[in-house]
């Protein structure tokens, strides 16, 4: 199994709903490390480092989010990998 790490940014209605702590408690879940931040175009951006098959797992649920967030869009990227200890909200 390979480890990885992604960028995502997620647009929509996506911050003052929960997003970040859903985020990180979702991908602490799925053994990721990693943050999840809000930018100031409204979206959300998640860097998540981990094994593939966990990556795609939270990639898969950022396109739905928590039930109060509605998500328009995800757009994801593979980066260089890097250690971060747990998942932070940032």
């Amino acid at each position: 199994m390979s480890q990885i790490c992604v960028k995502a940014s997620i647009k929509g209605r996506v911050q003052g709903v929960g997003f970040r702590f859903h985020t990180a408690h979702e991908g602490l879940k799925c053994g990721l490390t990693g943050y999840a931040k809000n930018l100031p175009n409204g979206s959300v951006e998640v860097l998540a480092c981990g094994h593939e098959e966990a990556i795609t797992q939270l990639l898969l649920w950022l396109q739905e989010g928590p039930k109060t967030s509605m998500v328009a869009s995800v757009e994801a990227e593979e980066v260089e990998w890097r250690h971060i200890d747990g998942f932070e909200i940032l």
